[in-house]
């Protein structure tokens, strides 16, 4: 009996005392770039297809942008459309492991440039592909079946520092696991909400439409997707219980992207987590696509690390690890409901748990004069459905009518209207999920004297539960 406790203990010992540089199989991170680079240019071509270019960062006359980017240049149509060439350059080099880090480096900043451009389009998943591609930087993705170990343009290697494919777990993990905690508040577990309503709007669907419309299936699937978010991680690691958890990745995803407009979301998801299959399984995976296409490996030249660069290394993945833990909990510094104020919100993995929805009017007044303004005339569809929610968003635009404004004569309606220093006004009501409508906003303030900053927001109403 004290041998075998001894031999746990050993175990769990170990399991907490990883040599994160011990040289293990590259063949996982061959896949991974594989996978990764695959779905890369999908999306980008998806997107281009679909015209979302044009009516996303094209046609906005005005755009959001991030607190702390507001120095960063738009684009002209050319310039955007040539960062989408990037883009797409850069996932190809990162699909053939050609000029890969080169590729990698691309590929990070013309995506995250253009995520960047406008908060309008912000998606937990957008998040996500520009922190697997910042790492894609630093990890030696290339130098086991590509085309720069064929080439001779990097030393070959079949195998890599087992850090390598740890940060890759780790932070589909953090997606996982902050999406999970998120999930622990009233409104998902004993309200069911949002699930509830987007459910009930899915009654299209033949024969499961008005199943999926009762109470109890928004409960199971709100249950089941706080447990599952919470646990997949800790199944997918374990050898034992890792091919189901692997099935349960697939169900879940599936079912989403059928019921739920997340885009490549889940299929970015069931790719990214056959890090966690063993090596042997990705070299199978290598083994295939080798002979397929006649590839032969090149000899391994096995490179030794420095200690100046383990060191380097370790320190980086250590500050990237602690800022990964940390950020979602920022919201703890600020009072109030986070759905409500939505301070910490964004980059902290609280995925598909709010229903908002809003309607703003906003209104100019000078000491003469007082006009309502037309959002329609600023604003496309979609970026006045999102300002009309998000708080920073409705301070922003705020800001932006008082300099169009300002010193400015407006003829409406045949009558002439003078404005010098005018004062910004706006009414919001927002409706949280499928809580009545309530005031968002008062018009009692004067927007245009409020910093958009990360102070608390009490320019907001209270909210009522």
């Amino acid at each position: 009996m004290m041998a075998t406790n001894s031999a746990i203990s050993s175990k769990i010992s170990n399991a907490f005392r990883w040599n994160w540089h011990e040289q293990v199989s590259a063949a996982p991170l061959a896949t991974y770039r594989i996978g990764f680079g695959i779905l890369m240019v999908f999306s980008v071509l998806r997107f281009w297809a679909n015209g979302w270019i044009e009516s996303q960062y094209i046609e906005p006359t005005f755009h959001f942008s991030y607190y702390g980017f507001e120095w960063l240049p738009y684009p002209n149509e050319f310039g955007i459309y040539a960062l989408f060439g990037l883009m797409l350059l850069g996932a190809i080099l990162i699909l053939l492991g050609l000029f890969y880090r080169a590729g990698a480096i691309i590929f990070f900043l013309s995506f995250t440039y253009v995520e960047l451009l406008d908060k309008t389009n912000y998606l937990n998943h957008y998040y996500f592909v520009s922190l697997i591609a910042l790492l894609l930087i630093f990890i030696p993705a290339n130098r086991y079946f590509s085309l720069d170990a064929k080439l001779g343009f990097t030393d070959p290697n079949n195998q890599c520092s087992k850090w390598h494919i740890r940060i890759l777990q780790f932070q589909i993990a953090v997606v996982y696991f902050f999406a999970g905690i998120a999930k622990l508040e009233p409104d998902w577990l004993l309200n069911a909400q949002p699930l509830k309503f987007w459910l009930h709007t899915a009654h299209h669907y033949e024969i499961v439409g008005p199943i999926l419309k009762q109470d109890w299936i928004a409960y199971t699937f709100a249950w089941f997707g706080c447990i599952y978010d919470l646990t997949i991680v800790f199944f997918l690691a374990w050898n034992k219980t890792r091919k189901m958890a692997y099935m349960f990745v697939i169900i879940f995803h599936i079912t989403t992207w059928i019921l739920f407009p997340i885009g490549v979301f889940p299929w970015v998801m069931m790719t990214a987590t056959l890090i966690f299959f063993s090596a042997d399984f990705h070299q199978k995976i290598i083994d295939k696509l080798a002979s397929i296409l006649h590839y032969r490996h090149p000899n391994n030249v096995v490179k030794l690390i420095s200690i100046n660069v383990k060191k380097f290394s370790t320190a980086l993945l250590a500050l990237y690890v602690f800022i990964q833990l940390a950020a979602p909990f920022r919201y703890l510094f600020y009072d109030g409901n986070l759905f409500w104020t939505e301070q910490g919100f964004r980059f902290s993995w609280r995925v598909m748990l709010m229903e908002k929805a809003g309607y703003a009017t906003f209104y100019i007044e000078d000491e003469n004069a007082k006009l309502t303004v037309d959002n329609s005339d600023f604003l496309t569809p979609n970026q006045e459905k999102m300002m009309s929610t998000q708080p920073d968003m409705i301070l922003q635009y705020a800001h932006h009518l008082e300099d169009v404004y300002q010193d400015t004569v407006v003829v409406k309606h045949g009558v002439e209207m003078e404005f010098n220093q005018p004062e910004i006004h706006a009414e919001v009501y927002v409706t949280l999920n499928s809580r009545p409508h309530q005031l968002y906003v008062d018009k009692k303030h004067n927007l245009a004297t409020i910093e958009n900053d990360l102070s608390q927001r009490n320019w907001l109403e209270e909210f009522i539960d």
